[in-house]
């Protein structure tokens, strides 16, 4: 059987639906003008595959029944003008329901799932851009945890997704290597010699900074604590003695876990009797380009990243640019933006410190409305310099956003919703520079924390679980499983399933949720193989593939006619939506989309599998449709996968 195919199968029968809407309603009332006619989903399959509403709308303007309305549009409507429409009804109290012609719908989308392959669903945009999405952007100071695991795997889900969409998509990390916290890392590992890192580079610096900065809060609240003394402010000699004696338990605990480099730091810095000001120095210092601050700083930074690449690796996660947040500082780009905003009537002095009014920018330029902002929202001041002479992360960030939409037409930052205020401020900044454009194609991808229940992180404390920590348990665990399930597989096959399907495992729990929910890290969820996880997706594609396999031959004579099984029928429009979910993820930037529809597909092929024959189906017609409708699913299963970085095994 013969037929032609379609990079959107469903958009083609969404399109015959919508023009004989549109014709139908022109024909029976010619004064009536109607922009757009929207088609929705159905709730229930019974009431076909597309549904319009026209007819409440057709009610409130002429004050008649919408019944009425739905029972003569559809007497009017002609279809020997479509030809994947079989069949129009009224509904309800007044809806239109069309029906696909479940023979031409199956073969146009299995066909075309079948001819597209690796293209299938990936629809190209009218209006390619150059896109920079930056993600991850750790800061340099430790390894990778669990609880900032979410912006990468998110970040490249968005990378893959834009890119597929035929976008040119440019992954920029930048590298926050300005500030007191770098500077303390740094201070801490001069301290010890610079010693060569002990096993991975970045958990080995995690854990200097760690212990650096648990012997300066101490010491830091030590002093308050005698001030607080003399002044006989009880009050807060309680509540500091408190701080005190937290930090003094975590020193006891990083002390038993660490002694050596603990002691040795702890010999070192209490050797200066100004810590706080040792630290302030280098960090001034690096900031302005001092040579010997930079030398040592950009050492640590160095180390640390290449535990970064070694991690992010490890979760095929790639960068096409590491932009050095410090570059700005000595290129005295941070300073002409400064220079610049202190030219307009939106910055001021307070205390020696240098703010920008966000609120008067925002009323002046009216643009609270065009950021989506409530009018009654007062936007707080932003903080441009300190009273020391140094910047803040987000003055830098001005100065980081110019240079990025000069180089492109949109970009993407994936930072956490705790920062939704600094990223609305450095849009006001922009726009305060006379950059509104810019502004307007700044966006913030957001999203929530990852929580482990009765587990509470912090990384100033040291108490967190990496990211390959938690790689190595899912590698573990998935390896414990795969024996299990297909004990006859040689260890090393057995032990390259268990990677991919254990990394893929932990990538799909941090990118299926909604990016504005929190992400529940449980293992009974993560590696689950038999509902809404990666292996269960990965399992179902493997399972596709086997039948493939087991086939041994070519689909060649299918009759799609014979596809009249419930089940059959709810992958063909699952397939054929396809090209549709993949392009509401890409337009409004939702790669959950893409795991859940993975998710529902799998679950819908695993029923039709263990329901009917698919090889030994009679007559063979049937079975060929049913391993054409087989081979579809496997194509958008590895489709979907891929977009959001998750291996498509063909053997679990």
């Amino acid at each position: 059987m013969k037929v032609q195919a379609s990079e959107n199968p469903f958009g083609e029968f969404r399109k015959e639906c919508r023009d004989l809407l549109a014709k139908t309603v022109k024909k029976t009332f010619p004064k009536l003008h109607f922009p757009s006619f929207m088609l929705d989903l159905p709730p229930n399959p019974q009431f076909g595959e597309l549904s319009s509403s026209i007819c409440f709308e057709l009610a409130r303007r002429l004050g008649r029944n919408p019944r009425q309305f739905a029972e003569k549009l559809v007497k009017n409507i002609d279809l020997s003008m479509v030809s994947l429409v079989e069949r129009v009804e009224p509904a309800g109290g007044g809806y239109i329901n069309f029906y696909a012609d479940y023979v031409k719908f199956s073969g146009l989308t299995l066909e075309s799932a079948r001819k597209f392959d690796e293209e299938y669903g990936l629809i190209k945009t009218d209006s390619p851009r150059k896109i920079i999405v930056e993600h991850t952007s750790v800061n340099p100071i430790h390894p990778i945890h669990i609880g900032q695991a979410r912006n990468p795997v998110l970040g490249d889900a968005l990378a893959r997704i834009l890119k597929a969409r035929g976008h040119t998509v440019y992954r920029h990390y930048y590298i926050d290597d300005v500030g007191r916290q770098t500077a303390v890392i740094a201070y801490g590992y001069k301290k010890l010699g610079k010693p060569k890192p002990e096993g991975k580079p970045d958990h080995f610096i995690g854990v200097i900074y760690t212990i650096t900065n648990c012997i300066v809060e101490i010491q830091r609240l030590k002093k308050e604590i005698e001030e607080a003394r003399e002044k006989a402010d009880n009050e807060k000699l309680q509540k500091l003695q408190r701080q005190l004696d937290e930090w003094a338990a975590i020193a006891v605990e990083l002390e038993n876990k660490h002694g050596k480099i603990f002691n040795k730091l702890l010999d070192e810095i209490m050797k200066d009797k100004n810590l706080e000001e040792e630290i302030s120095r280098l960090n001034r210092n690096y900031e302005r380009g001092e040579e010997e601050a930079k030398r040592l700083i950009r050492e640590v930074c160095e180390l640390c990243l290449d535990g970064f690449r070694q991690t992010l690796g490890r979760a095929e996660i790639f960068f096409d640019s590491w932009d050095w947040e410090s570059e700005l500082a000595w290129a005295s780009k941070v300073r002409d933006v400064v220079a610049r905003l202190e030219k307009t009537p939106y910055v001021f002095y307070e205390g020696g410190v240098l703010e920008f009014d966000a609120e008067k920018v925002a009323r002046d330029l009216n643009l609270k409305r065009t950021f989506g902002i409530k009018d009654d929202y007062e936007v707080p001041s932003l903080t441009l310099i300190r009273a020391d002479g140094t910047t803040l992360y987000t003055t830098r960030d001005i100065a980081y956003s110019i240079e990025k939409l000069r180089k492109a037409d949109w970009v993407i930052n994936v930072v956490g919703m705790e920062q939704s205020l600094p990223q609305l401020q450095i849009k006001f900044a922009l726009c305060a520079l006379g950059y509104v454009d810019y502004a307007k194609n700044l966006t913030h991808f957001a999203y929530n924390l990852v929580t482990l229940p009765g587990y509470k992180m912090s990384s100033r404390r040291g108490r967190y679980i990496t990211f390959d920590q938690v790689m190595d348990e899912a590698v573990e665990k998935a390896f414990q499983e795969v024996s299990k399930r297909s004990p006859h597989l040689s260890e090393e096959k057995r032990r390259e399933i268990s990677n991919f399907v254990g990394i893929g495992a932990v990538k799909y729990a941090l990118v299926e949720v909604d990016p504005v929910k929190p992400v529940v890290f449980t293992w009974e969820r993560v590696l689950n193989f038999e509902r809404n996880s990666a292996p269960y997706i990965q399992y179902s594609h493997a399972r596709a593939c086997s039948i493939l396999r087991k086939a041994g031959r070519k689909v060649e004579n299918p009759d799609y006619a014979l596809l009249t099984h419930g089940l059959e029928k709810e992958l063909v429009l699952l397939i054929a939506r396809w090209p549709e979910i993949f392009v509401d993820a890409a337009e409004n930037l939702k790669p959950h989309v893409i795991a859940e529809y993975a998710n529902i597909l799998a679950d819908k092929f695993n029923s039709f599998y263990n329901a009917l024959p698919v090889i030994k189906a009679k007559p063979k017609e049937l079975a060929d449709a049913r391993l054409a409708l087989t081979e579809a699913v496997r194509i958008v299963l590895r489709n979907a996968l891929n977009l959001i970085g998750i291996k498509a095994p063909e053997r679990m």
